[in-house]
């Protein structure tokens, strides 16, 4: 060693390592007091000491980060894996490990750009999920009874779905005020959703049919909150149906995506939620008039096949004629067979001589013979008599259904037959236009009618 390096040597001062780290420590800390370093989040934990510890990356280098507990709560962005970003901080460093770590006072986003990639990302990801599937999403309520709004609590977005509604169809609205952008945002709109489908019925009367998630237009920045996990997920699990209307038409957020159904915007909300009363009104009272039409056409039709089948139905008093006929021709073949009888007897008594007679057995055959007929006869006139009853049933039952279906008993039940001044029936308005004057018969009597 030469006599100048040795006395070199001898100048240089000697630290420590605690006393080298510290002059380290104030080095950096006096001249990067305040810096702004762009980078992306990678590795991030969050212990239960509340404070966040992070790494900012880019292609080839990486730093520490951390985020003291009480600065955490007052972030405007938090920061999550994958997310490129701008911090904000003091840079100093860890004496214990000699190490150099940013102490993070502020996050923003590193540009749209870096926002849309986190999106893509988190929508590939939910996507694999199942969570946008469409056969999962409920059907929205036609009418429903009573409709709960998650948004602010003032601007024009909650006035534009209350006149809508009522304009539309006035129902119950059932207001869940939450902040729309920010860092809050996010978990007071998936705080009120959980808080909607908390409400049991029937226990509780302010459970909504259906929700609406609605806010104004803004910038991918303004509209973040309805991007987070945390929102998407809560209208997944909701049993009650949504409808998003965030932003514009042209703006779309992930919870449009998940939503059962997705409105362009908060008024377009509305109009999806309810019909059109008074529509609903016309619609009934055309079917009721169809439905009026339809059963006049009917009790016709029925009155005119029952009036041909009276036609076709023999007269009562011609029912009797075949059996009638009937029995006329049984006697006279019972006659004959008598008289035929008898002379086979008086020819065979003839042969057989009258002293071999006996008489007691003729008087037996002659008693026997007078109790068959007896029998024949009483069978006949039964016969004759339970036909004589069945068709008087039928002609009863007939009569009954005649009555039943005729435009009288019709009347009865509150309608009304309208006819011309000639008696004839006007089943149309085009009928009705053809004359001066109408009559409308009713239950109790005629009224005389213009038509207009």
């Amino acid at each position: 060693m030469t006599e100048d390096e040795s006395k070199f040597q001898r100048n240089v001062i000697e630290y420590s390592v605690s006393e080298i780290s510290l002059a380290v420590k104030r080095t950096v800390e006096t001249n990067f007091e305040i810096v702004r370093i762009r980078g992306e989040v990678g590795r991030l934990s969050k212990p239960a000491s509340g404070h966040v510890y992070l790494d900012l990356k880019d292609e080839k280098s990486v730093i520490s980060g951390v985020i003291w507990k009480g600065n955490f709560s007052k972030l405007e962005i938090m920061p999550e894996e994958g997310l490129e970003v701008i911090v904000t901080g003091r840079l100093t460093t860890f004496q214990g490990q000699s190490k150099y770590q940013v102490i993070i006072e502020k996050v923003e986003h590193a540009g749209v750009g870096a926002l849309m990639a986190l999106l893509e990302k988190r929508k590939l990801l939910l996507h694999q999920e199942g969570i946008f599937d469409e056969n999962r999403k409920k059907k929205i309520p036609f009418i429903p009874d009573k409709i709960g709004v998650i948004t602010s609590e003032s601007g024009a977005v909650i006035q534009d779905i209350l006149q809508r509604v009522n304009d539309r169809f006035p129902v119950e609205i059932i207001l869940w005020p939450v902040s729309v952008q920010g860092k809050k945002s996010a978990t007071q709109i998936a705080n009120a959703i959980r808080g909607f489908n908390a409400l049991l019925p029937p226990q509780n009367a302010q459970r909504p049919d259906v929700i609406i998630v609605a806010r104004g237009g803004g910038s991918l920045e303004d509209l973040w909150g309805f991007n987070e996990e945390l929102v998407v997920r809560a209208v997944f699990e909701s049993v009650i149906p949504i409808i998003s209307a965030v932003g514009h038409e042209t703006d779309t957020t992930l919870i449009d995506l998940v939503a059962d159904l997705r409105a362009a915007t908060p008024s377009a909300a509305a109009e999806l939620a309810v019909p059109v009363r008074n529509d609903l009104i016309s619609t009934v009272l055309d079917l009721d008039i169809r439905r009026q039409r339809a059963e006049i056409k009917f009790f016709q039709m029925l009155s005119e096949k029952f009036r041909d089948l009276t036609r076709r139905f023999p007269k009562e008093e011609k029912l009797f004629d075949a059996p009638r006929q009937y029995c006329d021709e049984f006697f006279n073949r019972l006659n004959y067979s008598i008289k035929l009888l008898r002379s086979t007897k008086t020819l065979t008594l003839k042969s057989i001589g009258v002293e071999k007679l006996n008489i007691e057995l003729l008087r037996q055959s002659v008693s026997l013979k007078r109790e068959r007929l007896k029998g024949i006869g009483q069978r006949i006139e039964q016969y004759a008599l339970n036909e004589h009853k069945r068709q008087k049933q039928l002609l009863e039952s007939l009569k009954r259904m005649l009555e039943n279906l005729s435009y009288r008993n019709t009347l009865k039940r509150g309608y009304s037959l309208v006819l011309s001044p000639q008696g004839d029936i006007i089943s149309s308005t085009k009928g009705a236009l053809k004359h001066e004057r109408l009559i409308l018969e009713f239950e109790d009597g005629q009224l005389g009618v213009k038509p207009e």
